[in-house]
C-alpha cells in the first residue's frame, strides 16, 4: 500500500505532530499553511499523509473502516522510521481515525488532539448517520449541482480534480460500506491526554460533553461563532489553543 507522506524532522527537543485529515473531499493540503508550517517553525516534527484512497495515496478498494485506518497511520510511521510516541491531530474525522490509533496502539499515541470531531457514544452515533447520509447522496450523483465541465470552465480545476477523486473513493471502493461495520469506539479506554477543540455554532459541539464525561482528563476548548470551520476560520485561536497544551 502506498502513501503520499510529507515529513518536516523536529528541530527542538519536542515531539512530532501527525496530522489526519477528514472524509473524502479533503487530504493532507488542509495543513499545510494553516497548522504545519506554524508547528514545523516553533521545532516540532510534523507528518502529513493522505489518507487511504485520499489524495496522492493509493486507492484499492476496500479497507475503509477506521480501524483499519489506524493501522494505516501506524503503518505509515513504521515505513518513515518514526517510532517514538506521536501526538496526533484529527480534523473532524481525522479525530475518530486518530482515536481509534490510541486505543489500538497506546504505546504509538502520546496525546491526541480533536478538532471538530465526534468519535463515540450518541454523538457519534448522530455524526455517523449525518455522514453516511451525505456519503450516500453524494455517491449517487457527485455533483455539486455542477458537472465536471463546468467546473473547468469557471477555471476550478483544484475543485474539479477533488470532484473526480472523490466520486471515484464513493463509487469505486467499499468506503461507505466500511464506515458502517467498524467497530463502536469506547472512549473509555483511552490512556493519552486528549484536546477537544469546537465551533460553538457546529452540530457537533455535543461532543464536548460526552469527551468530558468519558474522559475526564479530556481539556476542552469552545471557539465562539463558529461551526465546522474550525481549522479554515479560526487558525490562528487553535494555534494559540496548541502551543499551550503542547509541551514544550
Amino acid at each position: 500500500m502506498r502513501f503520499h507522506v510529507q515529513r518536516l524532522e523536529p528541530t527542538q527537543d519536542v515531539p512530532t505532530i501527525v496530522f489526519v485529515h477528514g472524509l473524502v473531499m479533503d487530504n493532507l493540503s488542509s495543513f499545510y499553511y494553516t497548522l504545519a508550517a506554524p508547528l514545523a517553525a516553533r521545532g516540532f516534527g510534523t507528518v502529513l499523509f493522505d489518507l487511504r484512497g485520499h489524495g496522492l495515496s493509493e486507492r484499492p478498494p476496500s479497507g475503509y473502516t477506521p480501524e483499519e485506518s489506524a493501522l494505516d497511520l501506524v503503518a505509515v510511521l513504521d515505513g518513515i522510521g518514526v517510532t517514538e510516541p506521536v501526538f496526533l491531530l484529527g480534523n473532524s474525522y481525522g479525530g475518530v481515525v486518530a482515536m481509534h490509533a490510541a486505543v489500538q496502539s497506546p504505546e504509538r499515541v502520546a496525546g491526541v488532539v480533536l478538532v471538530e470531531s465526534a468519535c463515540g457514544g450518541v454523538v457519534g452515533d448522530a455524526w455517523f448517520e449525518d455522514i453516511t447520509n451525505t456519503l450516500t447522496v453524494a455517491a449517487l450523483g457527485l455533483e455539486f449541482d455542477r458537472t465536471q465541465d463546468q467546473l473547468m470552465a469557471l477555471g476550478q480545476r483544484k475543485i474539479a480534480k477533488l470532484a473526480l477523486n472523490a466520486d471515484a473513493l464513493l463509487n469505486g471502493t467499499t468506503l461507505i460500506d466500511d464506515l458502517g461495520s467498524g467497530a463502536k469506539l469506547d472512549l473509555t479506554q483511552v490512556r493519552c491526554p486528549v484536546l477537544g477543540v469546537f465551533g460553538a455554532e457546529s452540530e457537533l459541539v455535543g461532543a464536548a460533553a460526552e469527551l468530558s464525561e468519558r474522559i475526564p482528563s479530556c481539556r476542552l476548548h469552545v471557539v465562539t461563532g463558529l461551526g465546522h470551520t474550525v481549522l479554515r476560520e479560526a487558525t490562528a485561536e487553535l494555534l494559540d489553543v496548541l502551543y499551550d497544551w503542547l509541551p514544550s
